[in-house]
């Protein structure tokens, strides 16, 4: 049986919004690559550069990619062989 806590949680989904702060999908990045290659207008290529560069900046540094704010809404299902532990509190954590 595991015993999650309430720290266990807050750490885990403060690790992930770090991450996903830092690093855009890899898939993303090798098509726009590949925009930037295909693109014939300067303008519209230099925009990639700066998304690409910028990209780059936020993973090497860990930056985040912007500086959106926003909410995050935890939707927890426990299994029965799991224990919550006490001192939860039902309210934004």
């Amino acid at each position: 049986m595991s015993n999650i806590t309430q720290h266990d949680l807050i750490e885990s989904v403060a690790a992930a919004l770090q991450y996903i702060s830092y690093y855009h999908p890899a898939d993303y990045i090798a098509h726009l690559a590949r925009a930037y290659e295909r693109e014939q207008s300067a303008a519209a290529k230099d925009a990639i550069a700066q998304i690409l560069t910028n990209s780059k900046m936020s993973a090497t540094g860990h930056r985040p990619i912007c500086q959106d704010t926003g909410i995050v809404n935890v939707f927890l299902k426990v299994g029965h062989r799991e224990c919550v532990s006490q001192g939860w509190h039902g309210r934004a954590l």
